[in-house]
């Protein structure tokens, strides 16, 4: 994990900004990486967008393992932060989603009690036990150029709902799609690319 990557301010978010938001991917992207998946949308604005997927954990990475490879001890309890992949761009890259009841001078807030946090800091915190009560670390985002995640949703690759830091931490991996489209009532065996989406 680098020691810092570069995360649009909110300030520069624009008022018809997604940032804060989760893609729920539907029919259209299946057979790619993004099948089934739920990407949280942590920067939005007329430069494009980025997002982290949030349901596609990585079984055979530990945090602990991370921390001992970047050197980062502390005397806190053991790390047990689950580790996801995040998306296909810079999957060495490393970024902490997680509750706002911590942040640091690199961290990133959308709203709605959730973070994004890209920088040895919070690790650090974490070894120390002083890190955000919930969260993951993730491997990976996603990206988008100018109008071209505007796009994908007219044409009906992505359902935007609301994030919450209960469907993000609290629900299930393998649930977690499901439950977010329950949220806007969609049955996706009935879904069609013309109507129902954002």
């Amino acid at each position: 994990m680098p020691d810092t990557i570069t995360l649009p301010p909110a300030s520069q978010e624009n008022a018809g900004s997604l940032a804060g938001h989760l893609l729920i991917a539907t029919p259209v992207v299946q057979g790619t990486c993004f099948d089934h998946s739920v990407i949280y949308l942590c920067a939005h604005n007329e430069s494009g967008a980025m997002g982290i997927i949030v349901n596609y954990p990585v079984n055979n990475i530990h945090l602990d393992d991370i921390l001992k490879q970047l050197h980062i001890t502390g005397d806190g309890p053991p790390c047990c932060l689950p580790v996801h992949f995040g998306g296909p761009v810079e999957a060495n890259r490393g970024f902490v989603v997680h509750s706002a009841d911590y942040t640091c001078g690199e961290s990133m807030v959308a709203g709605g009690g959730i973070a994004v946090t890209a920088s040895l800091a919070i690790l650090q915190a974490l070894a120390a036990g002083k890190g955000p009560a919930q969260g993951m670390l993730v491997l990976g985002y996603a990206g988008w150029a100018p109008r071209q995640l505007e796009t994908e949703i007219e044409g009906g690759s992505w359902i935007v709902v609301p994030a919450s830091p209960q469907l993000l931490f609290d629900t299930d991996n393998q649930t977690k799609w499901n439950v977010a489209l329950s949220t806007l009532g969609i049955d996706m065996g009935h879904y069609s690319p013309q109507v129902g989406h954002a």
